[in-house]
């Protein structure tokens, strides 16, 4: 059964939100199916996509009819999906945007947008019963790590920490990383910081390399390079992309105690865990990585067997599942 599918973004800008659903394009497209990106943004430059794409002024200027289904990946756009595709709309939630501190004070239009009746998908499990507060119909279908991850590191001289995320982005915890960063210092660690944000930094930002808004392999190549990633995203983290891409580089990772990262694995054994806003253990544990070439070693050969559940492949194998199944059933039902 090949189906044609639609993903509505908000715009094309270098986000993790974007780059969800160019990945899963790719993925469906590779297992034969008909995917088209519509969105009201420009051309995308930072990364490279097999899908179709549809550039629009306003969604109505989107012809719809044509698809089988019509993802809403933003929650801006779940109302606009739920309008124009009715039973046709799925919403993808990469993390419910109702907890983040900058939506705050429009927390009771995202809720109204979540309770609207229309099936959920998730990148990561803990997202399902967030979803299922809102509505029922809630299901984990997973992230995808580029291949361009999975990849050798390259040796460098210098021990070198990378700290991933927008500093503007509060549940990413970057506040923390930066201190965790500084008490290692204090306590005699020597390494480079090394930083990478879609977004300039903000005053009192200080790394020793600072990359911003970097394409995809840019960032494969900088990852490579590290020996220790920092990842100390507060808990309205989604899923926590650059700690998956790490592990799949084979970078030894500090994370914290979170919903999303501690759902990669049950056993929690591929990365050393600080509770949640803890910059004093977060420190430690970097300190104690930048000691131990044995556990560093350990836990990047774990981490790259736990990220191989986010290769496209076999993320896009419970995509296909997903849709197949519920196309089937709209045509047992007598459905459109």
């Amino acid at each position: 059964m090949t189906l044609r599918i639609a993903y509505l973004l908000e715009d094309t800008h270098l986000a993790g939100g974007i780059r969800v659903a160019a990945a899963h394009a790719d993925a469906l497209t590779d297992r034969g199916h008909e995917v088209t990106l519509i969105t009201k943004g420009g051309a995308l430059t930072w990364r490279e996509s097999r899908a179709k794409w549809v550039h629009v002024d306003e969604w109505d200027h989107a012809d719809l009819s044509p698809y089988d289904f019509v993802v809403g990946t933003f929650w801006k756009t779940l109302f606009d999906a739920h309008r124009l595709a009715g039973e046709r709309a799925i919403h993808l939630c990469q993390g419910y945007e109702g907890s983040f501190t900058a939506y705050a004070d429009i927390k009771d239009q995202i809720d109204e947008a979540y309770r609207l009746p229309m099936p959920k998908i998730t990148v990561s499990p803990h997202l399902v019963e967030i979803c299922r507060a809102f509505y029922d119909d809630a299901e984990y279908v997973g992230q995808i790590v580029d291949e361009v991850f999975f990849r050798s590191r390259v040796a460098g001289g210098g021990w070198r920490v990378l700290l991933v995320g927008p500093a503007q982005a509060d549940f990413k915890g970057i506040d923390i990383g930066y201190d965790a960063v500084r008490l290692a210092r204090e306590a005699g660690a020597s390494f480079d910081l090394i930083r990478v944000s879609q977004w300039e930094p903000i005053d009192g930002e200080v790394a020793d390399e600072f990359h911003v808004a970097i394409n995809t392999k840019s960032m494969a190549d900088v990852i490579a390079t590290c020996d220790i990633f920092l990842g100390p995203s507060r808990h309205q983290e989604g899923f926590g992309l650059p700690a998956a891409e790490s592990l799949a580089s084979g970078v030894a990772c500090v994370l914290s105690e979170i919903p999303s990262f501690l759902s990669w694995d049950a056993n929690h054994d591929f990365a050393l865990f600080t509770p949640e806003g803890d910059a004093e253990a977060m420190s430690r544990a970097l300190i104690r990585l930048l000691n131990d070439a044995e556990l560093r070693e350990r836990l990047a050969q774990r981490g790259r067997e736990v990220v191989e559940q986010f290769r496209a492949a076999r993320t896009g194998e419970r995509l296909e599942r997903y849709f197949v199944s519920r196309a089937k059933a709209r045509t047992y039902s007598g459905g459109k």
